[in-house]
């Protein structure tokens, strides 16, 4: 899990490719996830919240560039 004040000392492109890797592996659990062969069925819960909290800090970025 990461923790939001990790990620909010990011660039923008290094969120966009952190963005993507969560989608990536997210998808990975879900497929794991259809064949049965998934273990650790928390970390699809861990990798969700992750791109939540990627996602909320772009966009707060955004509305602040949008401000000034």
């Amino acid at each position: 899990m990461t923790k939001a004040t990790d990620i909010r000392v990011k660039t923008p492109d290094e969120l966009d490719a952190m963005l993507l890797d969560l989608k990536r592996e997210q998808l990975n659990l879900r497929f794991q996830r259809a064949t049965g062969q998934q273990e650790n069925t928390s970390q699809v819960r861990k990798i969700r919240r992750d791109v939540a909290r990627v996602k909320t800090i772009m966009a707060a970025r955004a509305r602040a560039a949008q401000k000034a």
